[in-house]
């Protein structure tokens, strides 16, 4: 049951559907095991999933995604009453009494409500239904107490704000009695988990091997590869966000395999204005790399996106700079706001230089922007989340392909060679031809004279 008020706003609204769908993937959903549905109220209540609707965990989270919010007053009473008459109802999907089958509500709220809770909550929680009561900022603590069950320290949550909701998908995970790690997506493998009791083990897709961490899987780590990382540092990210920013950095560093004849890693933090904080090569190994990564300072002004594109195809991957001849070169560009340049003619002239860009925003990116700066596919190569704290799935699913590719310029000498040796062997061939055809007419000729 969640509260979508005008208090709450859009970005946040993302925040709780984000928080919602990990609960969600921690559930044993099916028609036989869990059934979920959602409420949205705010002056008025809407049925958004009933129990019935969804069979599988899949269409459950792609339907959460699509909620809106509601932006009017907060009628939490209503929005328990309705539960109680209609979301629970055997119509809606609710099993009967004699299954023996809990009954669970989770409120979210950020406000104080309009109407009474006291007594319709009690009603509910007479029917057999316990109450989980989660308050984000400025709630009205006596309200979640009067809504919850008992014993009220189990629950009855409070949060700051919407961006750490998340920090409690583990206890829900826990009080719905879930073990299989793999299924609550607790955990950190990068393509296959594999489940034991309380435990899990990662695992590759044919073709992929398991790196040294345990977690990442590389198609061919062998090969070297030049990757430059251009973080936007401006105002609108904030100290916390950035250093969620560095360990997302680190996350992607981690699924590299660094060394000097494989991947070099290169960092440029850019705002109003561009700073290189170390070139390619300065690092050949991941303890160090890293370090340097956690040290980077926040530079807090502009978002000049277009300046650090030019940046990075005039300087980081130049030979000057560390790149090296003949080598992959990767760009991972990202961004938390609307740029205040013009990227267009950086963003083109990057991937005509041959380098793989990657694009990644947050928040307030602009999706367009991104899709401008991503190499084709473009679905391959630009990523989005509303929230820093999620930032973590899109290292997970950002794939930095660093096989080597066959030299098409090789290939075409080749063939070229090959037809200069064919026609040069016809051309000698023809000659034979015709010297044997003017041998045997001119030992004719000496005949006839003979």
């Amino acid at each position: 049951i969640i509260d979508s008020s005008r208090s709450v706003r859009p970005s946040e609204f993302e925040q709780v559907k984000v928080f919602l769908a990990k609960v969600i993937e921690g559930l044993d959903v099916g028609p036989n095991a869990t059934r979920v549905g959602v409420v949205n109220y705010a002056s008025r209540v809407k049925n958004e999933v009933s129990l019935k609707t969804h069979r599988s965990k899949a269409g459950l989270v792609k339907a959460v995604t699509k909620i809106e919010p509601l932006s009017t007053g907060t009628m939490t009473g209503l929005a328990i009453q309705f539960a109680l008459n209609v979301a629970f109802s055997e119509g809606e999907g609710a099993r009967t009494k004699s299954q023996d089958i809990s009954k669970v509500a989770i409120i979210v709220t950020d406000g104080r409500p309009q109407d009474n809770v006291k007594d319709v909550a009690q009603r509910a929680r007479d029917a057999g239904i316990e109450i989980f009561a989660i308050g984000v900022g400025r709630v009205d603590m006596n309200t979640l107490k009067q809504m919850a069950s008992d014993p009220l320290d189990e629950h009855v949550d409070y949060v700051e704000s919407y961006s750490v909701i998340e920090k409690l998908t583990k206890k829900f995970q826990e009080a719905f009695c879930v073990s299989d790690l793999c299924a609550t997506g607790d955990h950190d493998c990068e393509q296959v988990c594999i489940s034991s009791p309380g435990s899990y083990k990662c695992a590759c897709k044919d073709g992929f091997t398991l790196m040294d961490d345990g977690r990442s899987c590389s198609a061919c780590s062998n090969s070297a590869t030049d990757v430059v990382f251009l973080i936007d540092g401006s105002k609108s990210v904030r100290p916390e966000n950035f250093e969620l920013v560095k360990k997302w950095i680190n996350q992607i560093v981690d699924k590299l395999d660094v060394a000097d004849n494989k991947a070099h890693v290169g960092l440029v933090q850019y705002s109003s204005s561009v700073k290189q904080e170390f070139p390619l090569g300065r690092y050949n190994n991941k303890k160090d790399l890293k370090e340097a990564v956690k040290k980077m300072a926040y530079m807090e002004r502009g978002t000049m996106t277009g300046q650090a594109l030019r940046y990075l195809t005039d300087n980081s991957f130049t030979p000057s700079q560390g790149a090296r001849p003949g080598v992959t070169k990767v760009g991972i560009v990202f961004t938390d706001g609307r740029s205040q340049d013009y990227i267009g003619d950086a963003a083109k002239k990057a991937k005509e230089n041959g380098f793989k860009m990657y694009a990644v925003g947050v928040g307030n990116a602009v999706e367009d922007e991104l899709k401008e700066i991503a190499s084709e596919p473009t679905g391959e190569h630009y990523f989005y989340t509303a929230d820093f704290k999620t930032m973590n799935q899109i290292a997970k699913k950002l794939q930095i392909n660093i096989c080597q590719e066959e030299d098409p310029c090789e290939c075409d000498s080749l063939v070229k060679f090959q037809k200069k040796v064919e026609d040069a062997l016809q051309a000698l061939t023809k000659k034979h031809i015709l010297y044997e055809s003017v041998t045997k007419r001119i030992a004719a000729l000496e005949n006839k004279i003979v």
